[in-house]
């Protein structure tokens, strides 16, 4: 049985009618850059996410890097973040001049371990920018609390988790600033790029408008300097229409999770745990095995998808080289990158599919 890591077309045709209706509409009013559907999806959002602003950009990257550079990101500044993670979480900061200062996880959560974060504060620290990894919230009271302390800004790297909660409040809706990513394998995605900055604060909101559009307010004349990024008509039609449906597939997906949980109990398999503070939308169902390697080889012979995320960690990356980090010095994101593997949890999985996964893992787990 071939089964894939994740299978887009099965999602589209289930809402085919609903996409072709909002995908054919944009074409019929051309209106293709910042139209209706793009106010219209980011109130949608806002309202979701129980913000009071949320800002469509041209993708996730570019909603952490516009959020940081309205925290005032400068180079020779400081952005504490975890390694374990996409290279955007990182690489947004590098673009700005300044310098990612990475933080080791927790070993069960895959997210930053907020009890190194405040080892980590210099002078020139500018803003925390926490990683909701997988699709479970950061442990955010204890990195609120040390931001408040040292004047700090905080930036959520939401690009995973969109409707995932902490103690009942959406993940992107508890710091400064929540950035989400609407790439197309996201539990939200759209047919291309796309991103959104959510906040609660006036003035930054604004900014962020401003920023996408090369920095013009109004149109042509140009306070700071700008990027162009606005979220395109079209993706913020089809995300729309796919928003209607997100709580039910995450629904979905923390039951094929259950599943596995279930299933590999008693095996030698590192499953994900979901915290009491959390609502785990299960982004990427990802498990941690001796000889993963191996287990790759084993599912691919299978035809069954999946991916490692991530196998080197930020800090042993060869661009960061000259930042001094050495194997060693942040274990726990170093161990997990060599043990862990995602396997599919997409909401159309059906049973006899996820029963082959479950199968497969277990011969091999079990000699």
């Amino acid at each position: 049985m071939k089964v894939p890591f994740l299978d887009l077309k099965r999602q589209y045709d289930a809402i085919k009618k609903e996409m072709d209706e909002a995908v054919f509409s944009v074409l019929f009013n051309t209106k293709f850059i910042l139209g209706p559907e793009v106010k219209s999806f980011e109130e949608k959002v806002a309202a979701y996410c129980a913000t009071k602003y949320a800002i469509g950009v041209a993708s996730g990257t570019d909603a952490l890097l516009l959020s940081l550079r309205v925290c005032e990101v400068k180079p020779g500044d400081e952005v504490i973040t975890t390694s374990f993670s996409f290279f955007a979480s990182a690489g947004v900061i590098s673009r700005l001049g300044a310098t990612p200062v990475f933080v080791d996880i927790d070993a069960d959560t895959y997210n930053i371990d907020p009890a190194q974060v405040e080892k980590k504060i210099s002078p020139k620290t500018k803003a925390i920018m926490p990683v909701h990894l997988f699709g479970q919230c950061a442990d955010m009271d204890p990195i609120i609390d040390v931001a408040k302390r040292h004047n700090l800004k905080v930036v959520e790297d939401a690009a995973q988790s969109i409707g995932a909660k902490y103690k009942g409040e959406k993940a992107g809706a508890i710091g400064d600033f929540g950035c989400f990513s609407f790439f197309p394998s996201k539990n939200l995605g759209g047919a291309g790029d796309g991103g959104m900055v959510v906040t609660d604060d006036p003035e930054m909101a604004e900014m962020i408008r401003i920023l996408r559009v090369h920095g013009s307010k109004p149109k042509y004349y140009h306070s700071i300097i700008g990027y162009n990024s606005r979220l395109d008509t079209l993706q913020a039609a089809i995300l729309a229409v796919k928003l209607k449906h997100l709580d039910d597939w995450s629904k979905k997906r923390r039951k094929h999770a259950e599943a596995y949980n279930s299933a590999f109990k008693d095996l030698d398999i590192i499953t994900p745990k979901e915290e009491s503070y959390s609502y785990h939308i299960y982004n990427q169902y990802t498990i941690a095995v001796k000889k993963r390697d191996e287990l790759r080889k084993h599912l691919k012979q299978k035809e069954i998808g999946h991916d490692s995320y991530y196998p080197v960690p930020l800090h042993l990356q060869e661009c960061y080289k000259f930042l001094g980090y050495n194997k060693g010095d942040l274990p726990v994101s170093e161990k997990r990158a060599e043990e862990v593997v995602s396997i599919p949890v997409y909401p159309e999985l059906t049973q006899q599919e996820q029963e082959y996964v479950i199968s497969t893992i277990k011969e091999f787990v079990t000699g």
